[in-house]
């Protein structure tokens, strides 16, 4: 515990082992109060992570949760977490790590601001104002520095939390994903309309083939999504991952507490053909803060099919989307491809702190140099938009 002034207040910053130290109910309003209240920053799922032992010690996410208080009451908080390795972040810095190790220095453990295993863009400072979220980020690089950590990295935040950290002194960096946004369109076909010929045409291929398959879709929210659909959606999900060499983030007891806590937030959609269940895709759902929002989370399948992917993880959810006037779609981490589908380039940015002067100066420069990359990369795909453009052959 530690106190901290601001003009002729006296706060108190508080470092928890765990997040079942915190009021749950003071948390969520406080994370209601802001500008990108994704889900993932709510207690029960930040505190599912940890009781699913998803992310544990032992899965190499040390929990530290910052806490801002004025008495009793809760002025902001962060979930931040002790690395013993990058994996689960989405932001990529073995670089910097194996730089540290050539020259004789301890990498990890590292701290991040964070939540584990979910590169989705969104608050994480929670705090009542400007002067909370401040005081709350200066506190996390004080504790690091107190606690000798060698760095301090906060992922994907709002633009609030990026301006507050590079305030802080923080170096930024920006890496891209890709978003569809409803422009209002009545049906899916109108959506589709909006496209350039050869997109539109590629899209009807894709879901030809998936219909001529045999294969049929239909969707479950909330508590309409059975056990045996969730059991089948993690049968799918863990085959995915070892399918590619590596075990699943997440547990089966993970999903059974998001079932159980946060149902509402969750749209699962099961491919069958003959009424048999061969793929699952898992949207996360939220109508907070004025927009209604889904998000691209986890897929798998037991049987191969040509394009099921893209019918289950885009057409599937954009079709939903356009028929329940959702305002966005984000499609996760990464991939490129996504634009054919009309998921836009969209900047996302993190922050970071290096304990040791050389490497924060090295890094500053990277950084610079791969910000300008990533400016060109965004005019490059600005020039390669799906959307129909003007003229007698769009």
């Amino acid at each position: 515990m530690a106190r901290v002034k601001k003009d002729s207040n006296d706060y108190v910053i508080r470092v928890s082992p765990s997040l079942a130290e915190v009021d749950a109910v003071q948390w969520n309003a406080l994370l209601a109060q802001q500008p990108l209240p994704s889900p993932f920053m709510r207690h029960e799922y930040l505190s599912a992570m940890h009781k699913s032992k998803s992310a544990t010690p032992a899965t190499g996410w040390t929990a530290r949760i910052l806490t801002l208080h004025d008495g009793d009451e809760l002025l902001g908080g962060c979930a931040l977490y002790l690395k013993d390795h990058s994996y689960g972040e989405y932001v990529f810095d073995w670089a910097w790590a194996n730089a540290y190790e050539q020259h004789g220095l301890a990498y990890y453990p590292k701290a991040i601001i964070a939540v584990p295993f979910t590169p989705v863009p969104g608050t994480r400072l929670v705090a009542r104002d400007a002067d909370a979220r401040s005081l709350l980020i200066q506190g996390a690089i004080a504790w690091c520095r107190q606690e000798k950590i060698s760095s301090l990295h906060l992922l994907f935040g709002a633009p609030d939390d990026i301006a507050t950290a590079a305030e802080a002194g923080m170096m930024l960096r920006h890496t891209v994903q890709f978003h569809w946004t409803n422009e209002g369109w009545p049906t899916f076909d109108a959506f589709l309309a909006s496209l350039a010929q050869e997109k539109r045409k590629k899209i009807r291929q894709e879901r030809r083939k998936v219909a001529d398959a045999g294969v049929a879709f239909r969707h479950a929210r909330g508590n309409a999504i059975t056990p045996a659909d969730w059991d089948f959606f993690y049968s799918c999900y863990e085959r995915t991952y070892y399918e590619h060499g590596n075990a699943p983030y997440l547990t089966r007891d993970f999903f059974r507490r998001m079932a159980q806590d946060m149902p509402d937030n969750w749209l699962l959609f099961v491919a069958e053909r003959s009424g048999q269940p061969l793929a699952t895709s898992l949207i996360a759902i939220d109508e907070q803060a004025g927009a209604k929002v889904a998000y691209g989370r986890y897929w798998g399948a037991i049987e191969r099919v040509d394009c099921l992917h893209f019918e289950a993880c885009y057409y599937q959810p954009l079709q939903w989307c356009v028929e329940n006037g959702f305002d966005r779609f984000e499609g996760g981490a990464q991939g490129e491809h996504k634009m054919a589908r009309a998921l836009m380039p969209t900047r996302t940015s993190s922050a970071h702190w290096l304990a040791e002067p050389a490497f924060a100066d090295a890094v500053e420069r990277f950084l610079e140099k791969e910000g300008r990359g990533i400016d060109n990369y965004l005019e490059h795909l600005d020039e390669r938009s799906p959307f129909r453009k003007p003229g007698p052959h769009s």
